[in-house]
């Protein structure tokens, strides 16, 4: 049997500490949003993993639907959804994006 799109995004977020759904891929993003995500995960130095749903829209709307979250990007941090773009670029400002990857563990490739 076929995995749900629901079981796919639990799965996607239990394997990757950090997950990015977003529009294009890191190397590419294809929203100044995802963009803008890419570029605060860049700058803190930890490493991602991004799912493009451009290329997948049962994926797009999958991944809105486990969320309850009407945009992408969306990025999960050890499983838990922490928000898109405003936010992320709040908790970046703020340093509270570095201090819950030290909480959660997660280490910048840079250390």
């Amino acid at each position: 049997m076929a995995e749900t799109i629901a079981q796919r995004i639990q799965n996607d977020i239990d394997t990757n500490p950090v997950m990015l759904y977003m529009k294009g891929n890191a190397l590419f993003p294809q929203c100044g949003f995802s963009a803008r995500v890419v570029q605060i995960l860049n700058h803190t130095g930890v490493p991602f993993q991004t799912a493009n749903v451009l290329e997948d829209p049962e994926l797009r709307q999958g991944v809105k639907d486990f969320t309850n979250w009407p945009t992408v990007p969306q990025l999960y941090v050890k499983g838990e959804f922490i928000g898109g773009c405003d936010i992320v670029t709040e908790m970046f400002q703020t340093g509270e994006l570095e201090k819950l990857f030290a909480e959660k563990g997660i280490v910048s490739a840079s250390a």
